[in-house]
């Protein structure tokens, strides 16, 4: 009897441990089995892989900030302004792909350094401060671009036609396979910083225990300013991609990543039974949620069930991790 219960507790910890490879398995095949001629081929795995790119870059942002316990509400509004701002760049002052990115990457910061003050210096709440900063900045977006497109051949507020171009070596980055290879670099590199650097560990240090953090010497307001100049860092390279991608800035292009970003980086955090925001889990989420969205879509469910799923399935990870936390 005894030995039954252990072996009944050795799966039960093993499903929790691995559930969510479980369920991405499960799904390849009941979708592969359902679709055998459509879903399983190299053509919807690619689309699929490019579907959670920009996904899985901004949730790897959201992933940043929930290390030291905060959480960057602000990340979509961030990938809307970081969008615009390349592309102003491109079309109306004719600068080149790289420059172009440089500056929209650090005029982003403006959001960091926001988020920052409020909750460092102001000691207001991480959630009530970037959502205050996604407000704002979603406003400064819409006014900076003249609330309107930023796309080739625009007319400007002041009657003027703009003559400049999205150079062709940025679009690439939105296609595959490079916006895939994107993902994956940046995926990779996180996880390494996170699991095997000092300030990676640190990071992990603050948001586990904060005076405990503070006691042992760590200076844990720098290290919470880090963790948002980092999630405003990711999610402003989702607005590059989100520009890539489509070729213009779109009006709020980044608010429809928050809710699927925010949804990956929590299903991450049962991954391998860690219980705690990770990169390797981020992608799993983000690739759950792509298997998800593409299978229904296929088996022709309306789009508009879809946020339906993925709450569910954000609902069923967020209570298998709190559970396990609890007992």
């Amino acid at each position: 009897m005894e030995k039954k219960t252990d072996t009944m507790h050795n799966i039960m910890s093993f499903i929790s441990k691995w559930g969510i490879v479980l369920t991405i398995i499960f799904l390849t095949i009941l979708f592969g089995t359902m679709m055998p001629s459509t879903f399983l081929t190299v053509s919807n795995m690619t689309t699929i892989l490019r579907s959670i790119s920009i996904v899985t870059v901004i949730a790897i942002g959201v992933t940043l900030s929930l290390t030291v316990n905060g959480f960057d509400l602000s990340v979509g509004s961030t990938a809307t302004f970081s969008a615009a701002l390349v592309m102003t760049m491109f079309i109306w002052n004719g600068l080149d792909t790289f420059v172009s990115m440089a500056i929209a990457l650090v005029g982003v910061m403006l959001v960091a350094i926001v988020n920052t003050t409020l909750i460092v210096k102001f000691k207001v709440p991480d959630t009530l401060a970037t959502l205050a900063s996604m407000f704002v900045f979603q406003g400064v977006a819409m006014t900076y671009s003249g609330g309107g497109s930023v796309t080739e051949n625009m007319i400007r507020l002041n009657g003027v036609q703009t003559t400049g171009k999205v150079p062709a070596l940025f679009k690439q980055f939105g296609q595959a396979p490079w916006i895939i290879i994107i993902m994956l670099v940046i995926v990779i590199s996180v996880h390494i910083f996170l699991s095997y650097t000092k300030h990676g560990r640190y990071l992990y240090t603050v948001g586990g225990n904060i005076e405990a953090a503070r006691l042992s010497g760590i200076a844990v307001n720098k290290y919470r300013a880090l963790a948002y100049f980092l999630s405003t860092f990711f999610a402003g390279f989702g607005g590059l991609l989100i520009a890539a991608r489509v070729g213009s800035a779109q009006i709020n292009a980044g608010t429809g990543y928050l809710m699927p970003s925010v949804a990956a980086a929590y299903i991450g955090f049962s991954f391998a039974g860690l219980g705690k925001a990770n990169a390797i889990g981020t992608l799993a989420g983000a690739l759950l949620i792509g298997l998800l969205e593409n299978g229904l879509v296929m088996l022709s469910v309306p789009y508009y069930s879809l946020d339906i799923v993925k709450g569910v399935v954000l609902a069923v990870a967020l209570a298998s991790t709190y559970f396990r936390k609890k007992h």
